[in-house]
């Protein structure tokens, strides 16, 4: 079981920034692929980023490339992992809710999810 904790949203206005944080559970650095999705009212969920370490490979959505970076940082003394998506030149329409999510690297399927954290970006 991994639980995940998002911290880091909020509002800004438009050209501004945000770094959204996602602490694991557990180790899931080189043995899970985490990632960003955003959900806004009335709109399907979107993946925004995601990063797999095993296999060294990053996605990001059209949507938000060049303005957005994920990245993973560990310890070796620690057995969690940070998640980060740093949030540049934001957008109105970056308003969502954004839920960090991880899979084990033989699945296609995100199975645990965090509780989401609120980005509201005004014009």
């Amino acid at each position: 079981q991994v639980q995940l904790v998002e911290s880091g949203g909020g509002s800004v206005q438009a050209g501004g920034s945000l770094r959204l944080s996602c602490e694991a559970s557990k180790y899931t650095y080189n043995r899970y692929c985490m990632g960003w999705f955003r959900q806004a009212p009335g709109k399907e969920r979107e993946k925004v980023a995601t990063i797999c370490t095993m296999i060294d490979s990053i996605y990001y959505a059209d949507s938000v490339k060049g303005r957005f970076t994920i990245s993973q940082d560990h310890s070796q003394d620690s057995p969690v992992s940070t998640v980060v998506l740093q949030m540049n030149s934001l957008k109105p329409e970056d308003t969502a809710m954004y839920y960090c999510a991880a899979r084990e690297r033989a699945s296609t399927v995100y199975t645990y999810w965090g509780q989401g954290t609120q980005v509201t970006v005004s014009s």
